[in-house]
């Protein structure tokens, strides 16, 4: 089975499974992935992270339940794994912004998450745009000292922290304090510390540097150990779209190279490297590192 086929077939499992315990690491083995690869590939394929998926789609098969059922909600609420009606109100209020009793009462109208079919891409041919093709390198380890945010993948949470945190960093020129640096024309902004199961990682914005010695009150150390990565540039942007290249570039990496490569993620940090292509000028450029290994051939 290609990607597509296999990321797939998870969903179908997921959807015969919705009233059963699903764990992260069942659907990774019926991908024959990784945890951390299977969790990455279904968030780009899927657009969401499994376990949001997972978790959206119990909440729309409940409502339907309570819609067109006169069954208790306490019912409903088990049926669908949740522990007791009010952690299944809660989880309901903070998915539709309405209680479970509310909306049986008054009949709304909410937006269900619904079942997901890939598209069969191989059948429309090449997507057209610009074109990934990576350099592979690899990486000695090699230490940062920077400014961290503790974020998640689940509702894009990470999508409004990281900018916001970017742009408290430069607005307050938090670069210029960190000390030891070793490139000071290129600035990291890390991915790290990731854990699959509840979409939960740490974002390091900061600079490689010889040493954590004198390090500042308010900074982190991390030390990137030694990895292969597949390193993707992004096409030449003006300004204003500097962002949404980088977001693509990011899209393209994991949706179009990575089922075609022969590698998987290599469940290490992954970063982005900012030099001075990208401090001034009409056209900027940086690059992602995404470390990979080798993929196992399949029996």
């Amino acid at each position: 089975m290609n990607y597509r086929e296999k990321i797939q077939a998870t969903i179908d499992y997921i959807e015969e499974h919705l009233n059963e315990t699903i764990s992260l690491c069942e659907l990774a083995g019926l991908a024959c992935f990784s945890e951390f690869h299977y969790h990455r590939m279904f968030q780009w394929m899927v657009g969401v992270p499994v376990m949001d998926y997972i978790r959206k789609r119990r909440l729309s098969q409940a409502a339907l339940a309570l819609r067109e059922s006169k069954r208790r909600v306490v019912d409903v609420a088990l049926e669908y794994g949740f522990q007791s009606h009010e952690t299944f109100a809660r989880a309901f209020k903070r998915q539709f912004q309405v209680t479970p009793d509310a909306y049986r009462r008054a009949g709304l109208s909410l937006a269900l998450q619904p079942r997901i079919i890939l598209p069969d891409l191989s059948a429309t041919g090449n997507r057209g745009g610009h074109h990934v093709q990576p350099k592979l390198v690899t990486k000695p380890s090699f230490k940062v000292i920077g400014y961290a945010l503790e974020t998640n993948v689940n509702e894009g949470r990470n999508h409004l922290d990281i900018p916001a945190f970017w742009q408290r960093y430069l607005s307050e020129g938090l670069g210029k304090h960190i000390p030891n640096k070793l490139r000071p024309d290129v600035e990291l902004g890390i991915c790290t510390d990731f854990q699959p199961a509840t979409g939960d990682f740490k974002y390091v914005i900061g600079y490689e540097v010889d040493t954590f010695d004198g390090l500042p009150e308010g900074m982190v150390c991390v030390t990137i150990p030694e990895a292969t990565y597949a390193v993707f540039t992004t096409p030449k942007a003006i300004a204003a779209e500097f962002s949404s290249s980088i977001q693509t570039t990011w899209g393209k990496a994991y949706q179009d190279w990575f089922p075609e490569s022969g590698y998987v993620h290599g469940a290490s940090a992954e970063f982005e490297w900012y030099d001075d292509r990208c401090a001034s000028g009409d056209e900027r450029q940086m690059d992602i590192y995404l470390p990979i290994q080798k993929k196992e051939v399949e029996a």
